[in-house]
């Protein structure tokens, strides 16, 4: 089943990216959770700051209740996970398969928090004036990012899934 994985160096490659994108979330997120406490914000610069908040929802805080079964949420995304590894191990196309790398990664990342901590953790906080973004993570920007290229592929490059 992973022989189609690790047949060449170019996916070599992508299994040295996804676990880097992973570690790099993970650490990312211990250093947040240590140095921070629930809320606190250091501004980095009039646009940015990095704020500790919690996520029990989907992307973006899509359904951020806690009191919503974390069982079906957490189900649910391990569907979907297992559904893009499937993917992965079936494509040849390189584009294709850095996009699913890209995603696999994200959403590894927040599922690790889910699993260990009933939420995720979120801190990159990006506004104009009084209007912020919500805050999201480096599992969320590589989530972000994949799905971006992966469109541009099929709508621009008329790639197939």
């Amino acid at each position: 089943m992973f022989g189609n994985l690790f047949k060449n160096k170019s996916n070599n490659s992508l299994v040295f990216l996804f676990l880097s994108l992973v570690i790099l979330d993970q650490l990312t997120k211990f250093l947040v959770i240590s140095n921070f406490d629930l809320y606190d914000s250091l501004e980095i610069l009039p646009i940015f700051n990095l704020t500790f908040v919690v996520n029990y929802g989907f992307a973006f805080g899509l359904l951020n209740n806690p009191s919503l079964n974390q069982l079906i949420v957490s189900i649910v995304i391990l569907i979907i996970i297992l559904y893009f590894f499937y993917l992965l191990i079936k494509t040849q196309d390189k584009i294709f398969q850095f996009t699913l790398v890209l995603i696999l990664a994200g959403a590894i990342g927040n599922f690790i928090d889910r699993i260990f901590r009933g939420f995720v953790i979120d801190f990159i906080d990006v506004y104009i004036g009084r209007f912020h973004w919500p805050a999201f993570n480096i599992a969320d920007s590589c989530i972000s990012v994949g799905f971006v290229i992966m469109m541009i592929n099929i709508l621009f490059l008329n790639k197939k899934l």
